[in-house]
């Protein structure tokens, strides 16, 4: 698909000035006017910046040498087309926004919600950092499976072509919102993702574990309930409820399969280890560990005791 590239190529070339710039700005704004506690959760570090990068990397590179599968697979649901395309441009690519972001944020509520995938996920929230190169820490093998989410898309009659290029335009909003210095944005907070919504979702206090998990729009966490808004007496504390123990690139991507491999060396039959690989984070099978649900149900009923 020549034209795909083409396209990917100019988003690319329009987005990397964009990015640098707005890094840039922040990196300044961090080290000459803050000198709070927001410097301290924003601050970019070398180790952590440079980590954020070969995660990129690393996920670029597994899919560009994935794609041609993917996009193979796209084009031959897309042979089987249920409907007919939207002939109206305007109505045919607003569709296509709406629905691949609704498509996205399955995605993304699978990877908070089933462990197999979370192994996968995990690198993306592993920061105790919070800035714009927090958006390039990417879920190195996420483009493996990501495409069958898009699978619908193309059997209701979207090109193959035009759902990749919807993805990498969303991408950049994506990886913007990823700021502490962007505080509430008025109306616009009832409609899209916007950095307080997705500071939440960085967070791993109890109350924002697993909230606003859309990429561009939040109507999606409204409307199936995995909405939370930014608290003002509950600052975000980014990172992992259980941080890891060292901080290499080898274990900020593997460490939760580590974590996978031990359970399933438990004197435990073969359901319980299919348990251990398919349930949400945090389950175990005598409730020695709890799943974020768990811990927001324990916090909310002590709240109303107290």
């Amino acid at each position: 698909m020549p034209g795909t590239y083409d396209l990917e190529d100019l988003v690319l070339k329009l987005s990397t000035p964009f990015y640098l710039f707005l890094i840039c700005l922040e990196i300044f704004l961090t080290h000459s006017v803050d000198r709070d506690s927001l410097s301290a959760r924003t601050a970019y570090s070398f180790k952590d910046t440079l980590t954020n990068a070969a995660l990129m990397l690393l996920n670029g590179g597994i899919d560009l040498l994935f794609r041609a599968a993917y996009i193979g697979v796209l084009i031959w649901f897309y042979n089987f087309q249920i409907f007919a395309p939207i002939g109206n441009p305007y109505l045919y690519w607003f569709s296509l926004f709406l629905l691949e972001d609704l498509a996205f944020y399955t995605l993304h509520y699978v990877d908070h919600h089933c462990r197999l995938f979370w192994a996968v996920h995990v690198t993306h929230h592993s920061s105790e950092h919070f800035n714009l190169t927090t958006g390039f820490r990417s879920s190195v093998f996420q483009p493996l499976y990501r495409f069958v989410y898009f699978i619908p898309l193309a059997l209701i009659g979207f090109n193959p072509a035009d759902i990749v290029i919807m993805y990498s335009i969303t991408q950049i909003y994506g990886v913007i919102v990823h700021t502490e210095y962007v505080k509430k944005l008025g109306f616009l907070e009832y409609i899209f993702v916007t950095p307080s919504h997705h500071r939440v979702h960085h967070a791993s206090n109890i109350e924002y574990l697993d909230k606003n998990m859309g990429m561009c729009l939040i109507i999606w966490d409204k409307l199936f309930g995995t909405f939370q808004e930014e608290i003002p007496t509950v600052p975000p504390r980014y990172g992992l409820t259980k941080p890891t123990e060292h901080q290499g690139i080898t274990q900020t991507i593997f460490h939760e399969w580590k974590e996978i491999g031990k359970d399933f060396e438990q004197p435990v039959d073969f359901v319980t280890k299919l348990k251990f690989l398919l349930k949400a984070p945090g389950w175990s099978p005598d409730g020695s560990r709890q799943t974020s649900r768990e811990l927001q149900k324990d916090l909310h009923d002590h709240g109303k005791k107290a």
